[in-house]
């Protein structure tokens, strides 16, 4: 039997409304406490290029569909951050010996407004929409609640870009 290990290569997406309303994903692995965070998720191959990688998640996680060829595909950016963390003791059985360190890649998907989401039950519990200031606070990731905090410098500038394009 071959064991399959992580790749020590993810995304973090922040979900979210022009209006900064944030959809956070409570963990299903993590017992009583509450582990709140946005969508996340490992590359299935090397190559598998992020925003596939992110779309796919997000569909896995939420329903929310946003990968190639459909309407929310254009709303799915790559923010070209990279967070370096070392990955917590409770999950390193899931890489390869000696991996110690994840690279994250955040990104962020704008839905038009506030929508139904269908959880993966084996990996949530449950989900909630909040602004984006008590969601950053509401994650037990420092990199998640840090780039939730980014959101408004992601938005105006989305909006300032749209604007000229017109």
């Amino acid at each position: 039997m071959t064991t399959h290990f992580k790749i020590p290569q993810s995304v973090l997406v922040v979900v979210h409304t022009p209006t900064l309303e944030v959809l956070l994903l409570r963990r299903a692995d993590v017992g009583e406490t509450a582990f709140w965070q946005s969508v996340t998720g490992s590359k299935d191959h090397p190559d598998e290029p992020w925003q596939e990688t992110a779309a796919r998640e997000v569909w896995e996680e939420t329903g929310i569909d946003c990968r190639s060829g459909t309407p929310l595909a254009a709303h799915l950016e790559d923010w070209q951050l990279e967070n370096v963390y070392t990955i917590y003791p409770r999950w390193l059985h899931r890489y390869a010996p000696g991996v110690t360190h994840n690279t994250e890649r955040v990104l962020g998907l704008t839905v038009p407004a506030v929508c139904p989401v269908t959880l993966h039950a084996a990996e949530h519990t449950n989900h909630v929409w909040l602004g984006y200031q008590e969601a950053a606070e509401r994650c037990f990731s420092p990199s998640n609640a840090e780039a939730i905090l980014q959101l408004p410098r992601f938005v105006a500038g989305a909006i300032r870009a749209n604007r000229g394009a017109t």
